[in-house]
């Protein structure tokens, strides 16, 4: 595995390649993103991953230094993984020159997370933007979790008419039902069973609204929520996952969309 620093050596040894898988992290590595790294050693380019813990998409300071870093321990699983190349950029490397793409953000960018987290995404499509410029991948793999993030990112891409194509991956769970999340590191042992206990409560909900839309009781289930440990509650909303469309009545094809607070730890999700 080469290590990279520089975006510019960088650029000078992937030239010589026909291609590049690219899978974008800010560390703290684990088995959602090892799914994504080896969906993209299946196909015939190269893969690139890159660690970077993106400032601008932070709203607070203290969430930025407070994000579960593990370089130490992400080489190891790399370097197992026989992934090819690491681009470890510094803040200047990544910000430090004048994109030739504009980013564009959808409308849908102030739905949601974008309610809650004033300028979130739009640092994360600047960032997202200069790896395009940088490494010009062919592809690009994202997970469903980060559903709305993903969406943004297609948006921008087809805006721009960047060449890069997103190969989209499965949400990857314990085998509680918690979406794996870099952030989990940060949760007790009881605090997991709460978000165990979250996830199976909407699961099962979503089969019963299915059936009959007028079980989508907000305030009950808010309630019902709260109830179970969650301390604050962001959002809880569903969406047709094709259009971003909130749905109103009977429908096959939604997802529960939820930002929750335990204790200070905040967690989305997406069922």
């Amino acid at each position: 595995m080469k290590i990279f620093k520089d975006k510019h050596t960088l650029q000078k040894e992937i030239s010589k390649t026909k291609g590049i898988s690219f899978v974008p992290t800010m560390g703290g590595l684990h088995k959602g993103h090892i799914s994504l790294i080896k969906r993209s050693k299946k196909n015939k380019f190269k893969t690139l991953v890159s660690i970077f813990v993106n400032p601008t998409q932070f709203n607070k300071k203290k969430d930025f230094r407070s994000y579960p870093r593990s370089t130490k321990k992400d080489l190891k699983k790399l370097k197992k993984l026989k992934v090819n190349y690491l681009y470890m950029p510094t803040f200047k490397d990544i910000y430090g020159f004048k994109p030739k793409e504009k980013v564009f953000l959808d409308k849908f960018s102030k739905k949601l997370c974008g309610k809650f987290r004033k300028g979130h995404f739009e640092g994360v499509l600047n960032v997202v933007n200069r790896f395009l410029e940088i490494i010009k991948p062919r592809y690009i793999f994202l997970g469903k979790k980060d559903y709305q993030q993903l969406y943004l990112i297609k948006k921008h891409i087809e805006k721009r008419k960047i060449k890069s194509k997103i190969i989209v991956c499965k949400t990857i769970r314990e085998n509680n039902g918690v979406a794996l999340s870099t952030r989990n590191s940060n949760l007790n042992d009881n605090q997991i069973k709460i978000a165990s206990n979250i996830y199976y409560y909407l699961y099962k909900l979503k089969k019963r609204i299915k059936k009959n839309y007028n079980l989508f009781n907000l305030n009950r289930i808010k309630r019902d929520l709260r109830d179970l440990g969650a301390n604050k509650i962001d959002y809880l909303e569903n969406y047709n996952t094709k259009n971003f469309k909130k749905v109103k009545r009977q429908s096959k094809k939604f997802n529960i969309f939820i930002a929750y607070y335990i204790k200070n730890i905040r967690l989305i999700d997406n069922i």
